[in-house]
């Protein structure tokens, strides 16, 4: 049996993530924030998507490491957020990622 380190726990985060957000869409339980994204659509999620990408320029510009991760962490949510909604999962981007690599 493989033991997971930390490293390889935090990035499996992600897929559990990704699973929570796609139960919400599949729920879409009143009060919900991520369901609240999904039901202004598209363009909300990319303005988010957008403000977020902005706000972790400006923590890694600023030297400000609390908000670079923060801000980034944001940025994360909310593109597993819009690939959810374009029927796309976080492990589409890993799949990309991997075929780029040499």
């Amino acid at each position: 049996m493989t033991t997971l380190t930390q490293n390889q726990q935090d990035i499996l985060f992600l897929t559990h993530l990704q699973d929570f957000i796609d139960k919400r869409k599949a729920e879409m339980p009143e009060g919900s924030y991520t369901t609240s994204l999904f039901n202004e659509g598209t363009r909300k999620i990319t303005q988010k998507v957008g403000e977020e990408a902005v706000e972790t320029i400006i923590g890694a510009m600023a030297n400000d490491d609390e908000n670079f991760l923060y801000e980034g962490a944001d940025l994360i949510y909310h593109l597993i957020v819009l690939l959810t909604h374009k029927g796309y999962r976080i492990e589409d981007l890993a799949n990309e990622l991997k075929k780029r690599h040499k």
